[in-house]
């Protein structure tokens, strides 16, 4: 099997190495910084630079890029790929890729499926990448049809050497929806937390509760941005929910009111107990 990756990041590099973790598996990769490319080959990453030339012989091409890249990437490629080849992007949010590219997919005849691998670390660039970083991870793939599943299948033994745990089957629509939630509000709030002036002073008055809320404030401020604005509409109302129950909190704590602030407490608890069990 030869299996090609644009972008050469965390996300890119840990897909190259996972792939490389087994015999008979070639490797081509591409990154936008040509030293990227090369230090990946030197790191035996990948088996050589994938180009224009050997393009064709891909049995999988994975995209690892911003969303308006993948697109912009897949418009210059999609005349050159070969029919036999599965074209599956990890960016982070899906609508405009999947609007972008099953288009192209259907006029050139190769195919594609979105996905999101749903593993990362605050870390960002090819250094920090590892060949286990998506060893037991969720994996989310976005077809063009559901009722396509030889599709699904052969997409699942393409990506079986990475590791991945569950793989979940939804639409571009749903998957921003969700993703606004689980992951691009847990990073904004955790952004906007360690903004308070008490920060510079917690040292020594700090411990688990404050390091899982601002693991994820350490980001890439260009990607994230990039998929903060790509996903406007769901993001914008999570932030709205947030605030709303933000200043409930703050009215009851403002007014003294313990039967208010015990009940707001206690919805919480019972809400995370049922979503995700003690």
């Amino acid at each position: 099997m030869t299996v090609g990756i644009i972008g050469l990041g965390l996300i890119g590099g840990s897909l190259a190495k996972a792939f490389r973790r087994e015999e008979g598996i070639t490797v081509l990769g591409w990154d936008a910084d040509p030293s990227i490319t090369e230090f990946a080959q030197l790191a035996q990453a990948i088996h050589g630079p994938l180009t224009r030339e050997n393009l064709p012989s891909l049995d999988l091409l994975l995209l690892a890029t911003y969303p308006e890249a993948v697109v912009e990437h897949m418009e210059k490629l999609a005349p050159l790929l070969a029919k036999h080849t599965m074209v599956i992007d990890c960016a982070g949010t899906k609508e405009k890729v999947c609007q972008g590219v099953f288009p192209l997919a259907e006029q050139y005849g190769f195919r594609f499926l979105g996905g999101h691998p749903m593993a990362g670390t605050h870390n960002s660039g090819f250094k920090y990448s590892r060949a286990d970083l998506f060893d037991g991870a969720p994996m989310v793939l976005v077809p063009p049809r559901f009722d396509d599943i030889r599709l699904l299948d052969e997409a699942k033994t393409l990506l079986k050497p990475v590791g991945f745990g569950r793989v979940s089957i939804t639409t571009a629509e749903e998957h921003d929806k969700r993703i606004a939630f689980t992951s691009q509000m847990a990073h904004i709030v955790s952004n906007a937390y360690i903004k308070s002036p008490t920060a510079r002073t917690h040292e020594g008055f700090s411990a688990g509760s404050y390091k899982d809320l601002t693991r994820v404030a350490w980001l890439n401020p260009d990607m994230w941005a990039e998929l903060f604005l790509e996903n406007r509409d769901n993001l914008l109302f999570e932030l709205d929910t947030l605030m709303e129950h933000l200043a409930q909190y703050r009215a009851a704590i403002a007014g003294e009111d313990f039967p208010a602030l015990r009940q707001l407490l206690e919805e919480g608890r019972r809400i995370k107990e049922e979503v995700d069990g003690r």
